[in-house]
């Protein structure tokens, strides 16, 4: 169970560290989902993404304190050159498109290729339909982005950063995943330990990525706004 554990105290102990990464086209909102969730924040004068940029929040799973370190890059092409190293590391990542531009959506497929080209293969993903407080001028019905993200195996919310609509639910979803798939393996990794086999002690590190033999369970996760 996750809590707020509020927006960062520099005295506070970590247990765990994930980055997880904002991806999708130019001014779907990633900029905007990250400022609501690092800091509460939302700007109507939201100015392009310029290469990378990242915030930090932390909070408590079932006891444990989590700083998530939430990478946003740009959409677009010309930045492409940094994809390698921008999700070097990352156990998440959040896929997001625009509800009201179909061309957001259509380009998910292409995004996703890329995320599981240069990211663990186990990486915890959530697709994203942001500005469902544009609701009536919606172009993708919920239910085409539930079905993709059935079929890919993904998490799945629509959310609004303008009102705060379940972007607090997207990053929990996500967070708790990951923490979930870590904390078995170390388990998995104790236990072996103590039958004697120190061999997979290689998992105990929390703050890389799941190793390539920790599978990720398929499931979805959909809500409306």
């Amino acid at each position: 169970m996750a809590s707020g554990g509020g927006y960062g105290d520099p005295s506070q102990k970590i247990d765990y560290v994930f980055k997880v990464v904002l991806i999708g086209d130019s001014a779907v909102g990633k900029s905007q989902i990250l400022a609501r969730y690092a800091r509460d924040e939302f700007s109507l004068d939201s100015k392009a993404t310029i290469g990378v940029e990242f915030q930090t929040r932390t909070l408590v799973i079932d006891h444990k304190s989590v700083k998530a370190q939430i990478w946003d890059t740009a959409g677009q092409e010309r930045y492409r050159a940094v994809t390698s190293a921008y999700y070097r590391g990352a156990v998440g990542a959040m896929l997001v498109y625009d509800i009201t531009r179909r061309q957001t959506f259509d380009h998910i497929p292409r995004w996703l290729e890329e995320l599981r080209a240069h990211a663990d293969k186990n990486i915890v993903i959530i697709l994203i339909g942001n500005k469902t407080d544009l609701e009536d001028q919606r172009a993708i019905p919920t239910e085409d982005a539930k079905e993709f993200a059935e079929k890919e195996g993904l998490f799945f919310l629509e959310t609004s950063a303008f009102k705060a609509t379940n972007v607090e639910s997207a990053f929990t979803t996500v967070l708790t995943e990951i923490f979930n798939i870590v904390n078995k393996k170390s388990l998995a990794a104790s236990e072996e330990q103590e039958n004697g086999n120190p061999g997979s002690l290689a998992g105990k590190k929390i703050d890389i990525v799941p190793g390539p033999g920790q599978v990720i369970p398929k499931k979805n996760m959909c809500c409306n706004s």
